[in-house]
């Protein structure tokens, strides 16, 4: 048995989440761990909401509520719609958790310790109405680019240039909208990841089975223009994890927190602890997985995210964890997804562009979100989010292929043979040639799943279920009835069978719909496949069944287009 670990990008807190972001991280990992599970394997899969950090606090300003509270409630809504979506987290923590608060201040003191933290003068925008520093998104102004009004201090999301807060016409605190603003000068400390570059380097060159998008933005963050920077690791905020050298206070960083992309990734680690913490296990239960010389090194760790998160995660949180000189788990493999659009433009949360996961539930159970954006995930490049091409695959797919293979074969036995799996007979020549077609077709199936190629998982997994549709068509089990009731009994049986191999295999993608077909074969059997033969043989004759109801509706000319103009503009 392999023992895996798994983590998905953590989710920010400021909002529920689009389609785009299900995709990019968590939705693939879920995959992964569901279909490791599958076959026997150890998993840990570990997720958490990023709740530190600028946006939190300008979310909670917003809704006029304090950032704690704004954040426990928002929390437990992400959890909520992550359950709902069938995300199976064996933990989903919270970033403010005090495991995290402990764990960060930790890290950071033995960063220190190694000569990798450096302090440094700089001058920030100081808001005097406010009564503090702003970060540079806390500062709204005229972009002097393209003129938009509302541009922060880090950059114009209209014309997308990256900006300084002194760049900025008339700049205004986002807080107050006060314009009463000077420039001060303040301390903050520093991640000496430039004396880690070569450190750094040679660990990625040794990732030899890594996408090329996660190599090629890694390398180009470490080798383009002056190379690998020195990273700030503080911030003057109120909402964070405190400044200090593990137990002790930090001198002159008194009333600051670490930088939300510091503390964010060492929540993987964190959430472990508290996954232990909440279930009354020890230090050890958790250590095994994350800690080399406390039983990890046989751990196979693999981290998913979007694009976007890479260089904090191929070099920043790497910088972390090495630069402490601990033994900690390094990850294995790191699967990273380019951008899912929609519907000719972008997903933004910012804006309420596109289709939020809430949202989403309310119109379709989960299952079909999950497939859609599964068969459809943005690995080679950037792909994008159709109403048409949604329902196309939703019909196609799911209510064509397998919905249909489910209703037919389950109503014709119960017609002909009774809600039991009918004996007699034995397999011919056919039924020989499906076995070893479904066995080829499995097997590369769990090649492209342990080599994370999910459109290519999907594919297949449709290809063994058009396999039992086509058997199923040439059999004509309803014709063979009338000459060779034996015969027909045959090809019913091995069709009956077929619906637990396709729950089993099912499973990683479509969970809830996998569980309703073994529910309907009365079954618990979830068995993997190894010996296809032996699988087609699991439910013997006489075995009772139920006919389920219809697996999946198709999606109407008249949804869809009442879905494409509801969800044509931004979320109020």
């Amino acid at each position: 048995m392999a023992r895996i670990l798994i983590t998905s990008a953590i989710p920010y807190i400021n909002g529920i989440k689009h389609l785009g972001n299900l995709i990019g991280s968590q939705l693939p990992a879920d995959l992964y761990a569901r279909y490791q599970r599958g076959r026997g394997n150890e998993v840990m899969f570990l997720c958490a909401t990023d709740e530190h950090g600028t946006p939190a606090e300008l979310a909670a300003a917003k809704a006029g509520k304090p950032v704690a509270e704004y954040c426990a409630d928002m929390y437990a809504v992400q959890a909520d719609i992550a359950k709902r979506f069938g995300l199976s987290f064996d933990h989903f923590g919270r970033s403010s958790s005090e495991q995290n608060k402990r764990l960060t201040q930790h890290f950071a003191g033995k960063l220190d310790d190694a000569g990798l933290i450096r302090e440094v003068s700089e001058k920030q925008v100081y808001s005097n109405a406010d009564g503090r520093f702003l970060p540079d998104r806390y500062i709204e102004g005229t972009c002097p680019n393209c003129g938009y009004e509302r541009a922060r201090g880090d950059q114009c999301e209209n014309c997308t240039k990256q900006l300084d807060p002194t760049d900025l016409i008339n700049p205004r605190s986002a807080i107050s909208g006060s314009t009463d603003l000077e420039v001060r000068e303040t301390k903050h400390l520093y991640l000496r990841q430039s004396a880690m570059k070569d450190q750094l380097d040679a660990w990625i060159d040794s990732k030899t089975d890594w996408p090329i998008l996660t190599t090629s933005i890694a390398k180009k963050w470490l080798h383009d223009g002056d190379g690998l920077q020195d990273r700030g690791i503080t911030r003057d905020l109120d909402w964070g994890v405190p400044v200090k050298k593990g137990e002790q206070d930090w001198p002159g960083m008194e009333g600051k927190v670490f930088y939300v992309w510091f503390d964010a990734p060492i929540e993987y680690i964190a959430c472990a602890k508290e996954w232990a913490d909440a279930n009354g296990k020890s230090d050890a239960d958790w250590e095994r997985w994350w800690r080399t010389d406390k039983g990890a090194e046989d751990v196979r760790y693999v981290q998913f995210m979007g694009k976007d998160n890479v260089p904090f995660h191929t070099l920043s949180f790497p910088a972390t964890i090495l630069g402490s000189g601990e033994p900690w788990k390094m990850v294995d493999h790191l699967k990273s997804f380019n951008y899912l659009n929609y519907d000719g433009g972008q997903f933004s949360t910012s804006q309420g562009r596109g289709v939020f996961m809430d949202q989403a539930l309310e119109i379709l159970p989960a299952d079909y979100w999950r497939w859609w954006l599964l068969s459809h995930a943005p690995e080679s490049s950037d792909s994008e989010f159709t109403w048409e091409n949604f329902q196309q695959s939703v019909n196609k797919d799911l209510a064509d292929v397998l919905g249909n293979f489910v209703s037919r074969i389950t109503k014709f036995c119960r017609s002909k043979f009774g809600e039991t799996v009918p004996e007699g007979g034995a397999l011919g020549a056919r039924e020989q040639t499906l076995i070893e077609d479904l066995t080829k077709r499995i097997r590369a199936y769990e090649g492209h799943m342990e080599a994370m190629e999910v459109r290519k998982s999907a594919q297949e997994l449709r290809a063994i279920w058009v396999a039992g549709n086509e058997y199923l068509q040439a059999a004509a089990p309803w014709s063979t009835f009338k000459e060779d009731p034996d015969q027909a009994a045959v090809q019913v049986r091995l069709g009956l069978n077929l619906i637990r191999l396709y729950a089993v295999l099912s499973a990683p993608f479509i969970p809830d719909t996998s569980a309703k077909m073994l529910s309907a074969m009365n079954t618990l059997d979830t068995r993997w496949p190894d010996d296809v033969s032996a699988a087609l043989d699991a439910l013997p004759a006489g075995h009772s069944f139920t006919v389920p109801d219809v697996l999946f509706t198709k999606v109407t000319d008249e949804q869809r287009e009442d879905w494409q103009s509801r969800f044509s503009g931004t979320r109020a």
